[in-house]
């Protein structure tokens, strides 16, 4: 049952410290602190010692049920590492903010759901998993209830439920065609006998499900509700949406093609080159989008849209080196992305700026927060020793490793031109930052963030630099 508590701990314990009026912020913030670190400890624990666990039975072969394979561990570390940052950021950053506890509560509930979807064990348990995952997540886009917000909340409402939906179509039928035993496992659990003679409407079910699951990705075409939710929510809940949230998205794929129907069934069909496609259209688009938008939040909110489909194209070459590409990234763009947002944050904690270009000569103010914002950037770019250059390299060695002429080419050449758009709009952010120029008007007085924001941020930097250095031996530790 220990999976069954790491899942429901944080959503009980959230709710219940958020609920009584009149506490003090401080008291509730001690609250938050010991819940985030008991999370974190459960979760961790949950990894290591994690038993299955079924807790309902639909039917013969639809059941809900918790499992922890190796995939699910490496997806829990990040969303643990990423939740605990962004819950100590959050107790400082939310003073400026109304309705903290309301908050808080959904913080830690969307925790608890994020922890079900790496844990669970077969499709059915992912879908009502994502499901939880996108209805708890909501009134953290709806946070400040402004007409924007409320707009906001509302389109990733719609397209998120509108993705499930053709996810679950493709869930249908893939359960239709399965083996009596449903559960994950490498290579797809589908009934050969069952699938014989229906591979056409099997095959139009998978992209239809892998469209729908890549709606909380941002791929192109579901693409429309992250550039919008994102910047509007609070920063450290922007971090989580673009780190590790919109990842739910790329866990079920990954669950649906690599241990669902198995790679071999889609490997050279049109589902494959189309899943390609949208993924290398979604890194152009998104990165163009990034390089020509001002405000600082929807720029990174445009960026998650590109750089998480590095993570869909290496997953679509439906190779052992792809997953594993795919893994590298989903680690080194949570912490790089995670680290960016919550730096926008202090941004707008500290002198209300939003806009790239009220930012020249901020780095004289908060070197540390600009500092921790440039090590990240390089992460972004693919700048060694960084994480995001580890992931990127495994990807492209993958692509050029597949075999398959044009489309062994095309996809480094969209890789090299996003990582020169990155750099355009990243670096000329920092340098400004540190070198506004002589005519610029910028006080010389030191005014750095508070400890509960630099920490966290500069934590996440180094997560990066450990996966940029050690990646490919913590995969291997992982089980990859």
């Amino acid at each position: 049952m220990l999976i069954i508590c790491a899942i429901l701990f944080p959503m009980i314990a959230g709710i219940a410290v958020s609920l009584p009026k009149g506490w003090p912020y401080p008291i509730r913030c001690r609250w938050y602190a010991l819940i985030s670190l008991t999370s974190a400890v459960l979760g961790i624990c949950t990894i290591f010692f994690g038993k299955r666990v079924t807790l309902f039975t639909f039917s013969e072969n639809v059941t809900l049920t918790f499992s922890l394979d190796a995939l699910g561990k490496f997806f829990l570390a990040a969303v643990l590492i990423l939740y605990t940052c962004a819950a100590f950021y959050a107790m400082e950053y939310m003073k400026m903010e109304e309705r903290r506890p309301v908050f808080f509560a959904f913080f830690y509930v969307s925790l608890g759901a994020l922890t079900a979807v790496c844990a669970s064990d077969n499709l059915v348990t992912v879908y009502l998993s994502f499901e939880m995952a996108t209805l708890t997540t909501v009134p953290l886009v709806l946070h400040e209830r402004t007409k924007e917000a409320v707009a906001a909340g509302l389109k990733y409402l719609f397209y998120s439920i509108g993705g499930a939906l053709m996810g679950l179509f493709g869930v249908f039928f893939v359960y239709y065609y399965s083996v009596a035993d449903p559960s994950f496992r490498p290579g797809g659990f589908l009934d050969p006998a069952a699938v014989s003679g229906h591979e056409g409407v099997l095959l139009a079910a998978v992209l239809v499900a892998i469209i729908g699951f890549g709606t909380k990705a941002g791929m192109y075409p579901m693409h429309g509700w992250l550039p919008s939710a994102h910047p509007i929510a609070p920063a450290p809940a922007s971090a989580l949406l673009s780190g590790i949230i919109a990842k739910a998205g790329v866990i079920a794929i990954i669950r649906l093609v690599y241990y669902g129907v198995g790679t071999d069934f889609i490997r050279g069909t049109y589902v494959q080159y189309t899943w390609m496609t949208l993924a290398m259209l979604t890194i152009f688009m998104g990165s163009m989008m990034a390089f020509q938008e001002k405000n600082m939040k929807k720029r990174l909110a445009y960026s998650t849209v590109s750089q998480i489909s590095y993570i869909l194209l290496a997953l679509s070459l439906l190779s052992d080196g792809g997953l594993r590409g795919a893994l590298l990234h989903v680690m080194s763009h949570a912490s790089a992305k995670g680290c960016l947002f919550l730096c926008a944050g202090v941004f707008i904690y500290k002198f209300g700026k939003r806009n790239v270009d009220e930012l020249v000569g901020i780095g004289k103010q908060i070197p540390v927060v600009m500092w921790c914002f440039l090590f990240a950037a390089l992460s972004l770019v693919g700048i060694p020793p960084m994480g995001g250059f580890l992931s990127k390299w495994v990807i492209a060695l993958s692509i050029a490793d597949d075999g398959m002429k044009l489309l062994s080419i095309l996809p480094i050449v969209i890789l090299l031109i996003s990582a020169l758009l990155t750099a355009g709009y990243l670096f000329p952010v920092v340098f400004k930052a540190f070198f506004p120029g002589r005519d610029a008007q910028v006080p010389e007085v030191r005014d750095e963030a508070p400890w509960l924001m630099t920490v966290p941020m500069m934590f996440l930097c180094g997560v990066s630099l450990v996966m940029g250095v050690f990646g490919v031996q913590i995969l291997q530790a992982a089980g990859f």
